[in-house]
């Protein structure tokens, strides 16, 4: 059995050499969820005011999307277009104390799937298959090397453990409340770049439109999902590969 250690970015406990692997009861509400459930305003409500989820639940919704719908993934593409514009028009705020009213706004509130107690061993009644394909990282990792040249731009120096500027959302507002940060133009434009390309993905989902979308429209999304959540789980599981 493989031994487990504390991921110090969660409350969570992750298996010793898997970069994620999703319980059975993960995997069971992430299945309903994509169904319908991420539909219902309460839920919207719930992830607008969380910035989406956690990192682990973030990145587990995204894999399983990508596993299940064939990399039809247009409620993320819907909600993280929303997403984007409320980060933008965060930016906007001018005035005293500009850094900590921005700090404010972009904090989470919380994370859906954490708050209903869903970790790494939640159970769940799981048909062997869909569990099977539901802990499958196989559909993300290859549409995250395939798109990476475009979305590594928008990787955090802090998660990557780089010199870039960039910042995910949880360290931006962090250095904001630290005062480090001052020029925000850096910022802005990166969010001005994937809300861009993120309308472009999300409007390949309607009739008349389909097919339009590129690799970097596609990389958009992971680039909002990094943003909002942070990264180190997607680079873990592109680097296991």
């Amino acid at each position: 059995m493989a031994t487990l250690k504390h991921n110090p970015e969660s409350a969570e406990t992750v298996p010793d050499g898997s970069p994620l692997l999703l319980s059975d009861g993960e995997i069971s509400f992430l299945w309903w969820f994509m169904q319908g459930s991420i539909m219902r305003p309460s839920i919207r409500w719930r992830l607008r005011r969380g910035w989406g989820m956690c990192e682990r639940h973030a990145w587990g919704w995204m894999s399983a999307e990508a596993a299940f719908r064939g990399g039809h993934m247009h409620g993320p593409a819907v909600l993280y277009k929303d997403l984007m514009d409320r980060a933008r028009a965060a930016f906007i705020i001018r005035g005293p104390s500009q850094g900590w009213r921005i700090m404010r706004a972009i904090r989470a509130r919380d994370c859906l799937m954490c708050n209903m107690k869903y970790h790494s061993h939640s159970k769940g009644f799981m048909q062997a298959e869909r569990a099977r394909i539901g802990r499958d990282l196989g559909a993300l990792r290859d549409l995250a090397v395939k798109t990476a040249p475009y979305w590594e731009k928008a990787l955090c120096g802090r998660c990557a453990g780089t010199d870039s500027p960039q910042r995910c959302r949880r360290h931006l507002a962090e250095e904001l409340s630290q005062g480090v940060i001052k020029d925000l133009s850096l910022h802005v434009s990166l969010l001005d770049d994937i809300e861009k390309h993120l309308r472009m993905y999300k409007r390949s989902f309607r009739h008349g439109y389909h097919g339009t979308d590129t690799d970097e429209d596609r990389a958009s999304l992971i680039s909002a999902v990094g943003w909002c959540s942070g990264w180190k789980t997607l680079l873990s599981i592109v680097e296991a590969a």
